[in-house]
Formats: C-alpha cells, sequence, structure tokens
C-alpha cells in the first residue's frame, strides 16, 4: 500500500509539472504573437508615413531615409525575432523611425503630428539646445535645435553602443561608425567635450559620455547637480533595464539587447 501511495503521488507531481510546462509555453506564445502584432502595427504606420511624405529639402530627405532605414530593418527583425524580447526591439526600431518622420515634417515646417512613445535612454542622452560649430580631426563639425541646410542630419536622442547621443540636428551623423561597429573609436569622447561642454541641453560630461550616462551611471551623475531639458516629442516611456542600444541597430537582425517596449 505505501508502494502505491508513493507511484502515485509520483505520476501526481509529473502531470502538475507536465501541465505548468505547457501553461508556461502557452503562455510564451501568446505573448510573441502580441508582441510581434504590436510591432507590425507600428512599422506599417511607419511605412504609411514614408510612402505619403516627399522631402521638399536636405534635412527632410535625409530624415526620410533614415526613417526608410528603419522600417527595413523593423520588417527584418519582425521576420526573425523568436522570442517577445526580439519582437519588442522591432518594434523599439520602428518607433526610432517615427522619430525621424517627425523630424522630416518639421524641417518642412508642418506639424509634426502626434507624440510618440520616449526611447529607451533618450530622457537621459540630452538634446541639443544651441548652435555649436567645432573643428575636429580636420573637418568641421555642427550640432544645432534646428534643421538647416549646414546640419542636416537628425538624431532623436538615446544611446549608442553603450553610450548617449543628445537629440538634435548635426553637419554629419558622427554617430553612425559606433552605430554600425557597435564600439566608439578613440577620440570619441573628446569629440563630444568638444561638441557639447558647457551645453545646457546636455547636463553630463566626457566622463558620462564614456561610462554610459542614462545606463546608471552613478545615479545620473546626480551628485554633479547638473540637469537638462529634456528632448520633447514623448508622452510615455520605453526602459528595460537592459536597454535599446542603437550599437545594435545595423539595417536589421538582433545585437541580444532588450527593451520592455512600453505601451505605444
Amino acid at each position: 500500500m505505501e508502494w502505491l501511495l508513493i507511484a502515485v503521488a509520483v505520476v501526481l507531481v509529473a502531470s502538475i509539472l507536465v501541465w505548468r510546462s505547457r501553461q508556461n509555453s502557452l503562455r510564451a506564445a501568446t505573448e510573441l504573437a502580441d508582441a510581434l502584432a504590436e510591432a507590425r502595427q507600428v512599422n506599417e504606420r511607419l511605412g504609411g508615413q514614408i510612402y505619403h511624405l516627399s522631402g521638399s529639402n536636405p534635412a527632410a530627405q535625409q530624415a526620410l531615409a533614415d526613417a526608410a532605414e528603419r522600417h527595413t530593418a523593423a520588417g527584418s527583425q519582425v521576420d526573425q525575432a523568436r522570442t517577445p524580447v526580439q519582437a519588442r526591439l522591432a518594434k523599439q526600431t520602428a518607433v526610432e523611425g517615427l522619430y525621424y518622420i517627425r523630424a522630416a515634417r518639421i524641417a518642412m515646417e508642418m506639424d509634426p503630428g502626434p507624440a510618440v512613445p520616449e526611447l529607451a535612454g533618450q530622457a537621459t542622452a540630452g538634446e541639443v539646445s544651441e548652435d555649436r560649430v567645432i573643428d575636429f580631426d580636420n573637418r568641421r563639425i555642427a550640432a544645432s535645435p534646428r534643421p538647416s541646410a549646414g546640419t542636416p542630419n537628425y538624431y532623436p536622442g538615446g544611446r549608442v553602443a553603450g553610450r548617449p547621443v543628445p537629440a538634435g540636428w548635426y553637419s554629419e551623423p558622427w554617430w553612425k561608425p559606433a552605430m554600425v561597429a557597435g564600439v566608439w573609436g578613440v577620440g570619441s569622447a573628446l569629440l563630444f567635450t568638444s561638441l557639447f561642454s558647457g551645453m545646457a541641453g546636455v547636463g553630463y560630461g566626457a566622463e558620462g559620455f564614456e561610462q554610459g550616462f542614462g545606463e546608471g551611471y552613478a545615479d545620473g551623475l546626480a551628485a554633479g547637480d547638473q540637469g537638462y531639458g529634456g528632448p520633447g516629442g514623448g508622452d510615455g516611456g520605453h526602459d528595460d533595464g537592459g536597454g535599446f542600444d542603437g550599437g545594435g541597430f545595423d539595417g536589421g537582425g538582433f545585437d541580444g539587447g532588450g527593451f520592455d517596449g512600453g505601451g505605444f
């Protein structure tokens, strides 16, 4: 009789474990399906905006080209997604594309449209709050809070390869080599210091840049009493604890980073 009770208990425990495993699998499949549906919805919205806009000046044309690049990348990421985290990364790529749509509309002096959810790391990255021009490595680099013929390259603000890049308009996409390679080159901290030192909209310096301000760096440099006015345009927050990292954007695919992709 004792052995019979033990056998029944073993069968019961095994049945419970199998049931829990099936429930977890079902839950994961549902979560993935929901995340993929959200990513597709945002990317379809992005594609529609790209289709209906035509750039009338270099800044708008560049912003639309960047939006199209994000649209293609998000589509590729959706196709490759096998986990909810990867699907949410695809959504985040599409959301970034919507920022470029807003930038294009602003460059053409149009209404920017509805607010877009805040990108991970965007609030702490800061924003260009004044015109700056520097000479660096035998080239002229300019930053401005406004689009112009001299600053046609927009970035919505956030992290690239683990480091913050302030939102604004630039003469060249100085962050793009790090975005493609996934690492920053020698001299990047000097460039950052030269371009943003003392700027009210960027409340951290070279040390914060190098150590990844916005990813827990010294609790936001709280001890330094440094602040700034974050970039506008957001109505919600995306923060994942792991962080969507622009360094993983390579025209498609994933870098293993994640974000929580809050509601859109």
